[in-house]
C-alpha cells in the first residue's frame, strides 16, 4: 500500500528554529549598544556562536528540499511542474530580496545610490535554487552521478575559500559583481553559500535512494550526529593532514580559517536532533511557524531595517539598547513578527475563500470538485519547497 503523503516535520521544525534565532539575532545585533559586543561576556560569546548557525541551516535545507521534490516528481514520471516551481521560487526570491533593499522615498526626493544592489540571503538562496535546478537537468537521469557531482561541488567551494575570500571583480559590472565578492557591501555570496546548498541537494539524493530502507531514520540520525561531531572537532586535524601527506598549502589556509565544515557540522547535529523528536513536533505551533519562513523573513526585514520608508527599529534605537532591553525585547519581537505573519495567513484565506464563493456565483463549479477546497494554499503550498513525503521509520 502506498505510504500517505505528508511534510518531513523535523524539516519545519528545524527552519522554525533557525528563523527564531535569525529575528532575535537581527534584533540584538542591530540594537545592543556596541559596549556589550565583547567575548569576555559569556552570554555575548555564545549568542555570537549560535547566530552563525543559522544561514548555514537555511542554506542546506533549500538544497535538500527543492532537490528532493524535484526528485520524487520525476520518479513518478512528470517533474516539469515541480521544475517550473522551482525556477518560480528562485525568481521570487531574487526579486523580493531587492525590493526589500528599495529605499522609495529617498528615490522620489532624487536621492540614488547602488546600495540596494548589495546582495543578501534572499538573492543568494534565490540564485542558488537556480543554479542547482540546472545541475539536476544536467544530471537528473541518474541520481548517483547527481549525488557525485554535489558533493564535489560542495567540497571545492569550501576547500577553495582562502582563493575568494577577499575577492574583487571590478572590471564586471557591480549587479554581476555583488555575487561573487563583498567589497561592495554583498553579505550573501554565491560561493561559498552555495556550497550548502550543494550539501543539501546531496542529501536530498540520500534520502530519494534510501528514505524507504528499514531502519533509514535510526541509520540516519546516527549519520547526522557522527558526522556532525567529526566535522567539528576533527576537520581542522584533518586538513592540517591532508596539507602534511600532501603539501598542497590550500589545505593549510583553510584548516587556519576553517568555519564553513566546522558550521556544516553544527547544521548536522541540528538536523539529527530535530530529525530525532520529530513524532513530538507534528502539527506543532513549532511547524507552523518553520511553514512561514519567508513571510517573516519579510516582515521582520521591514520592521527592523524600515524597507521602503527608511523607517524602522534600526532608525529609532541603532546600537543603544542595554542587555536586558535588548533580550526582553528580542522576545516581543519574535513573537509579535509571528502574530503578524499568522494574522495575515487568515486574511489572506478569507479574502480568496470569498472570492472563490463570489466566482461560484457566476461559474458553476465541476460536479466532481467542492466549494470549499482549500484554495488559500495554507498548508497545502504555501511554503512548497517544503513540502516532502515522509520517509519510512
Amino acid at each position: 500500500m502506498k505510504s500517505k503523503s505528508t511534510r518531513l516535520y523535523f524539516l519545519d521544525a528545524v527552519r522554525a528554529f533557525a528563523i527564531l534565532m535569525m529575528l532575535q539575532g537581527h534584533f540584538v545585533d542591530t540594537l545592543l549598544n556596541p559596549l556589550y559586543r565583547d567575548d569576555s561576556y559569556i552570554a555575548y560569546t555564545i549568542w555570537s556562536y549560535f547566530r552563525g548557525i543559522t544561514a548555514p541551516t537555511f542554506f542546506t535545507i533549500s538544497g535538500l528540499v527543492v532537490l528532493y521534490l524535484m526528485l520524487k516528481a520525476n520518479e513518478k514520471g512528470d517533474d516539469s511542474v515541480r521544475i517550473k516551481k522551482g525556477v518560480s521560487r528562485g525568481l521570487m526570491l531574487l526579486v523580493i530580496g531587492y525590493a526589500l533593499r528599495i529605499p522609495f522615498l529617498s528615490w522620489l526626493q532624487g536621492k540614488f545610490d547602488t546600495y540596494f544592489l548589495v546582495i543578501d540571503v534572499l538573492q543568494c538562496i534565490g540564485l542558488s535554487l537556480l543554479i542547482l535546478i540546472g545541475l539536476y537537468l544536467l544530471c537528473r537521469r541518474n541520481s548517483k552521478i547527481l549525488s557525485v557531482v554535489l558533493l564535489t561541488i560542495g567540497c571545492l567551494i569550501f576547500l577553495t575559500e582562502p582563493l575568494y575570500r577577499t575577492l574583487r571583480v571590478d572590471s564586471i559590472p557591480l549587479f554581476f559583481s555583488n555575487y561573487i565578492s563583498k567589497a561592495n557591501g554583498s553579505i550573501f555570496n554565491i560561493i561559498p553559500w552555495f556550497g550548502y546548498v550543494a550539501f543539501g541537494g546531496y542529501l536530498a539524493t540520500i534520502f530519494f535512494r534510501k528514505s524507504q530502507n528499514e531502519y533509514f531514520k535510526v541509520r540516519t540520525v546516527s549519520i547526522f550526529f557522527g558526522v556532525g561531531l567529526v566535522l567539528l572537532f576533527f576537520s581542522t586535524d584533518i586538513l592540517h593532514l591532508l596539507y602534511d601527506i600532501t603539501g598542497v598549502e590550500l589545505f593549510e589556509r583553510c584548516a587556519n580559517f576553517n568555519y564553513l565544515f566546522l558550521r556544516l557540522g553544527n547544521v548536522f547535529l541540528y538536523f539529527g536532533v530535530f530529525y530525532l523528536l520529530e513524532r513530538y513536533m507534528k502539527q506543532s505551533i513549532v511547524t507552523k511557524i518553520g511553514e512561514k519562513t519567508l513571510n517573516i523573513y519579510v516582515v521582520h526585514f521591514i520592521i527592523i531595517y524600515g524597507s521602503f520608508t527608511g523607517i524602522g527599529l534600526k532608525h529609532f534605537w541603532y546600537k543603544s539598547l542595554e542587555p536586558w532591553e535588548a533580550v526582553f525585547g528580542a522576545i516581543a519581537f519574535m513573537i509579535v513578527v509571528c502574530l503578524i505573519v499568522f494574522h495575515i495567513g487568515k486574511t489572506n484565506a478569507f479574502i480568496y475563500n470569498n472570492l472563490r464563493r463570489l466566482l461560484h456565483l457566476v461559474i458553476k463549479p465541476n460536479k466532481h470538485s467542492t466549494e470549499y477546497d482549500d484554495v488559500s494554499g495554507e498548508g497545502e503550498d504555501d511554503d512548497e519547497e517544503n513540502e516532502v513525503e515522509d520517509v519510512k521509520n
